[in-house]
Formats: structure tokens, sequence, C-alpha cells
């Protein structure tokens, strides 16, 4: 998602500063507009969870994971492949592209590992958000898991008879005791400090109103444990019995339509209801002010919800891995809004090569968008596909590149060569420039041109992002343009209004 529609009082939101800090605001009277309170009273609970964060604070510090760069080798934020994956993001009609992604190979220094994730932002500075979670939790989440299994090792030493059991022969009972338990704690602890890390001094972004969703999983061997904040969605495309591909949910949208959601947060005082011109899409509002609207029940940052309801607890499923899986597909909501699970995972098998996957899935999503709904704004759309069979099929492809070109270089003289034949035997015109849908030929493209046509475009898009940051920091008018979203119709929007009292604090500059 990403755009938001202002209410008439609020039309120059997106010209505040960009990375500025977020604005002080009083909480003593204005309860509607209280932020989570980082103190409590000291219960054992609280102890315990402070000494966990700690840990973790200490051990991210230790190995500066914070300040890893993203570009490390195995790890992919931009579109491209991987020899597990392939990921593809496209900047929609609403402005500044606010979908982020990631694929890490060999993640927590762990052989064969992986981790992928998918993150949707929303509310002026989402982008932002998304970009700081997708940069900081991966490392959170090893540092996290490395902890946790540091201390179910020393429980296991302590256990009756284990007296002589050997530092490798606990880390492997450890790991094969309970996965699903010792991740489920890591994604807990991990989600946790992310969020409060947004809230502190780590991100110097405003996540008042501003935030984003969160789809991760880690494939460690045949298990799969998945990690849900938000909307965003992860599909498993395996074999039926009868030979066929089906599509089976791994995540489950977390709106506010689900009942248990609703419950929470109109719990917490939150309002849970939807408006007349779109009675299908439930939203979260302030107790006293008709605004957000949020269209999600968890999120990392919107902080303004915290204590209503709003919560960035991650939803931990596993999935253990059969013969007959074949992939798994992580995608923000731009391309489910339009497309069921059966038809990406058609889309994803149907695909020859398996580095273009992600991206055909973000095109034909693209493509849906501008039929199915012509007076709407595209969504921004970012997917992420990781193959669980044929591991070394991408390696593959990329060792027969020149022989796939020249294949395909003499399969184009040969239909140029027909075609010419055809029209001096007047069979009528042909045109040599083959269209995509214009014939049941696949249309003549590298390997090449599919890998270096992404980076290109993903270049350019940073760059533009840049461009258009740093003139929204400064109140230019390109600043006002990206934001024509919030004027403009779009089908669903994660936000609708800002509260009035940000606005108002941002224009007075504090």
């Amino acid at each position: 998602m990403g755009s938001c529609m202002s209410s008439s009082s609020s039309p120059n939101i997106g010209a505040t500063k960009l990375n500025a800090v977020a604005p002080k605001r009083k909480h003593g009277s204005d309860s509607q507009g209280s932020m989570p309170s980082a103190s409590g009273p000291d219960t054992p609970s609280k102890r315990a969870k402070d000494k966990i964060e700690m840990h973790l604070r200490d051990s991210l510090e230790s190995n500066h994971v914070l300040k890893q760069d993203v570009s490390v080798i195995k790890k992919i934020c931009t579109n491209g492949s991987s020899n597990f994956a392939c990921l593809f993001s496209q900047q929609g009609r609403k402005g500044i592209n606010q979908d982020a992604m990631i694929v890490w190979e060999d993640f927590a220094s762990q052989e064969g590992a992986v981790f992928c994730g998918v993150f949707d932002g929303h509310g002026p500075y989402g982008h932002l958000v998304a970009q700081v979670v997708r940069n900081s939790l991966p490392a959170m989440l090893a540092s996290s898991y490395k902890i946790a299994k540091n201390a179910c090792v020393e429980a296991m030493r302590k256990t009756p008879g284990a007296n002589d059991l050997k530092e490798g022969c606990a880390n492997q009972l450890c790991s094969s005791y309970d996965i699903q338990a010792l991740w489920k704690e890591s994604f807990l602890n991990a989600c946790m400090l992310m969020d409060k890390e947004l809230q502190g001094k780590m991100a110097n972004i405003d996540c008042y109103c501003s935030g984003t969703t969160a789809v991760t999983l880690v494939k460690l061997g045949d298990d799969v444990v998945l990690g849900n904040v938000g909307d965003s969605r992860a599909v498993i495309g395996t074999t039926s019995d009868d030979g066929s591909l089906i599509a089976m949910p791994l995540t489950v949208d977390l709106k506010p339509s689900l009942p248990q959601e609703a419950e929470r947060i109109r719990q917490c005082k939150g309002r849970v209801f939807a408006l007349q011109d779109e009675p299908e899409v439930q939203r979260v509002w302030l107790p006293h002010d008709n605004s957000p609207g949020l269209a999600m029940a968890r999120a990392f940052g919107d902080f303004c919800l915290k204590n209503f309801g709003v919560i960035a607890i991650p939803e931990v499923t596993h999935h253990r891995i059969t013969d007959k899986d074949q992939f798994i597909v992580l995608a923000t909501d731009g391309i489910w809004d339009v497309l069921t699970n059966k038809e990406v995972v058609d889309i994803v098998a149907s695909v020859t090569t398996k580095s273009y996957a992600a991206r055909a899935v973000v095109e034909m999503a693209v493509h849906s968008w501008r039929s199915k709904f012509p007076t709407s704004k595209v969504d921004d759309c970012a997917a992420v596909c990781l193959f669980l069979k044929d591991r070394v099929a991408l390696s593959i492809e990329k060792n027969v590149k020149k022989n796939t070109l020249r294949k395909l270089m003499s399969s184009s003289v040969t239909q140029k060569s027909e075609a010419l034949n055809r029209q001096s035997t007047n069979e009528g015109p042909i045109s040599l420039s083959m269209k995509p849908g214009s014939s049941n030929e696949e249309p003549l493209q590298s390997e090449e041109s599919v890998q270096l046509k992404p980076n290109i475009q993903s270049q350019e898009s940073m760059a533009m992002d840049m461009k258009t940051s740093s003139q929204i920091c400064k109140g230019n008018a390109v600043g006002d343009d990206e934001w024509r979203a919030l004027d403009g119709v779009t089908r669903v929007n994660s936000l609708l209004n800002l509260p009035r009292f940000s606005a108002d604090k941002s224009r007075a500059g504090g």
C-alpha cells in the first residue's frame, strides 16, 4: 500500500522534513494521541523481558549488525536473483515506492539457511520505515535466535544425566528438539525490539502515523518458520495427489475484519468500522477522532494506535516441507488485491526461467490493476519467490547463458527468414517485431536482458527516490506532486486521514 487520503486540514503533510525526528507531543491531556509508555510497574515478567532485551542489544552491538551494509555477500535487497530465490518490486502510481524486500542466504551463520521477507510501508514516511525494518529485523532475529539457542543448550546440559554431553551434541539436540518453539521465541523477541527501536533513537523517522507490514520466513532444512505482522501474505505452491499444482496459504492477513483482532482493538478502546463507500474494508480509528483509519490490525510503527490495540507482535507459524512442495511466494497486498493465490502460483510455475518468476508475478499484477481497476491508482508491488526444489537450477541457468543466447538468436533469424518467405509468396504482411500477446510464441528475450533490466530499473528508481526525498525535505513542488495520491482515487488506502493534532504540530515545527 503506501498512499493516504488526507483531510482538507493537512494538504501539505508530505512537505514536512523527511528525516526529522518525531515532533514532540504532550501525552498527559491528549489521550487519543498518547504513545505507549516505556515505563511501568517493576514485575518479574517485565524484568525478564528487560533482561532478554539487554542481551539482544549487547549481542547486536558486539556483532555490529545494526551497522551492517545491506549489500553484503549473500544478501539481496534489490531486483535480482540468487541460488535459491528471486525478488522483484515495482513502484505504483501513488508516489514513492513504499515496498521493500530481502533474501539472505546462509542466514544466522548457518549453511543452507535462508531468510526472506517483504515489507509494505504506509503513511508519510512508510518507505523509510519499511527500509529500516528490512535492514534491521533480520540481524535482530539472528541474534535473538543465537541467544535462545544458547539458553536451550545450557538448559540441556543442566538436565539429569547430561553432564558428559558435548557442546556439538547439545547444539544438535537443541536444534532438533523443538525448532518451532525456538524460532517463535526468536521472532517474538526480535519484533518486540524492532518496534521499540523505531520508537526510540535507532531510526530518526517520525513513525507516529507511519508504519510497515512484514511477512518473513526462515528456511532451515525442511523446516520453514514464518513471522507475520500485517496484511502481506505467504503462499506455497504444492502438488496435490492427482498431480495438479495447488496454492496453500501459509499466513493469515491480519486485518481488523478478523474477529479476534477486532476484539483486541475494541478492548483497548480503539474503534473498528468500515466507511459507507467501502463497506468491505474494516479500519482502525482513534477513540475520539476519525483518523487514521488503518486497514490492518498489526504493524511496526503507527504509534498513534499502539495504545489502542494495534500491535507489532508477529503471528508465528511452522511448515514442514514435503516432497510435493515446490516454492513459496511472499508478496505485498498490491499483488494479492488483484491476483488470487492460485493465479500467483500458476504464474510462477509457468515461467521457464526461475530468476524471472518474481518479475512475472509483479508484471501480471500491474496488468491486472490496469484492467480490473482502470480508475484506481496502481499500488506498489513486491514479490519474493523461494524455490524448494532444484537448488542448482538458477546456477545452471547462469552457466548456460551463452548457449541460450545463441539458440535464441538462431531462432530469431529463422523466424525472420520464414516471415520474409511468406511475404514473398503473398501470404500477407507479417510484422517482424513480436509483441507480447500478439502470438502464441513468447517474446524473444535473453536471460541477460531479464537479469540486467530489473537492476537498471532499480537504480533509476533509487535515484528518483533520493531526488524526490531531497526535494520533499526542501519543500519543493515535487513533494506535493508525490502526494497527489492524498487527493486521488485509490482502491484501498492503508490510511485515510492523518490525525489533526499531528498535522498541526508538524506545521508548528514541534
